[in-house]
């Protein structure tokens, strides 16, 4: 197989040589050839020096990188990458633990893997590919799966369709890779059960990066009363279940989504303690000061490109001031952003003119981040997505 190469701009190789994985469109002067949509190409400097090896795409980014080293790219290299993320998971406690069984086993840069993400769920790897590069090596991602889990594996399960770009020139369909449908299963996170639905759910049927922040949250719950808002499945809602909150409400715009919370919440220890809501979050807060204890702002992105960052951090302000105007005193507020464009310090910023707006004191109680199976590339700090903050409203 040819490989085309990509010849950058004088100066433009500066950030390769740093390991940073994107190749930015503009920093191209010339190729050897014409690459399509999920070519491997190898990018040299202006001085033909080489600097890595990734997939082509149109686009902004125009070159994901996957190996900074000339490899040959076949099934034996993605098995190490895939057998190399499995071993840093192992490391963190989470491939054979009899307490949590869901976990991210695959971050995209995070792990080497531009443009891929494998998540586990018991006995099931939902795979989702981002890129149509990774898409044609996804065969490969499954018999290593296969080779690494052994008979711990039952399905590898491929969910595609709605990552990779509208404009693709492949039709992917999700489907099973390797085993067959099961309709969902039942995973434990921290002894907190969840039944999954990857098939129909959103993203990859759960909301893993979470876990952690999910977990901290059980410490300030017992018999107190609160209100989970942008529920999806009802993660925050089941850990205060079993944590003695004293009443739970779950709020979600999305009809589906209040049906799998209120079936995970029946999987609690306590579910009569929960109701759950299919309305906007701004109009069910609207008349209910000093009602809870609790609140709980896990919004989706607001703002997937610079273009449209203003208006969502108007959303989050907005959003934030509302629940610290409603929130008891003395009360707890989570509130996260998901939104890589709005980076920890714009959210937190944000947070404290919502504050403002509010007239309420604020105390900072935590710094919130993704769990370590969604690691950041010292590399790559792009690849730090979610913000959150616990604060203390009095």
């Amino acid at each position: 197989m040819s490989i085309i190469k990509l010849f950058l701009a004088p100066g433009k190789e500066h950030s390769l040589k740093r390991l940073h994985p994107w190749v930015f469109s503009g920093a191209i002067k010339k190729a050897d050839g014409e690459p399509a949509e999920g070519d491997i190409v190898e990018v040299y400097s202006n001085k033909h020096e080489f600097l890595g090896m990734g997939h082509y795409a149109p686009g902004s980014i125009a070159v994901r990188i996957f190996s900074f080293e000339q490899v040959e790219p076949d099934y034996e290299f993605w098995k190490g990458k895939v057998q190399k993320a499995y071993d840093y998971r192992q490391r963190l406690g989470l491939t054979e633990n009899p307490h949590t069984d869901v976990y991210r086993l695959i971050y995209a840069e995070g792990d080497g893997v531009p443009g891929l993400i494998v998540d586990m769920y018991k006995d099931t790897a939902v795979v989702q590919t981002h890129s149509v590069g990774m898409y044609l090596v996804r065969e490969h991602i499954s018999k290593a799966l296969q080779e690494i889990y052994g008979e711990a594996l039952v399905a590898v399960y491929d969910k595609s369709a709605e990552s990779l770009p509208a404009k693709a020139p492949v039709a992917p369909q999700n489907g099973y890779l390797f085993g067959e449908p099961t309709g969902g299963v039942v995973v434990t996170e921290n002894e907190n059960q969840f039944f999954i639905d990857w098939e129909g759910g959103q993203k990859t049927g759960f909301f893993i990066d979470q876990r952690e922040n999910r977990d901290l949250l059980a410490r300030y719950v017992k018999d107190k009363s609160v209100l989970n808002t942008f529920c999806y499945t009802g993660g925050f809602s089941v850990y205060a279940l079993n944590a003695g909150a004293k009443l739970v409400h779950s709020v979600d715009v999305s009809k589906r989504a209040i049906e799998l919370t209120e079936k995970n919440a029946a999987l609690s220890q306590e579910p009569e303690r929960h109701e759950a809501f299919a309305v906007d979050t701004f109009e069910f807060l609207k008349g209910k000061e000093n009602m809870y204890d609790v609140i709980v702002l896990d919004p989706p992105a607001f703002a997937k490109s610079q273009k449209v960052r203003h208006n969502a951090v108007m959303g989050y302000k907005r959003l934030n001031a509302e629940a610290m105007k409603k929130i008891r005193p003395g009360g707890i507020l989570f509130t996260f952003s998901c939104s890589q464009v709005v980076d920890k310090y714009l959210f937190n910023n944000t947070v404290m003119a919502a504050a403002i707006e509010a007239g309420r004191n604020i105390k900072i109680m935590h710094h919130l981040s993704q769990p370590a199976d969604h690691p950041i590339s010292v590399f790559h700090p792009e690849g730090e997505y979610l913000k959150g903050l616990v604060l203390f409203v009095e």
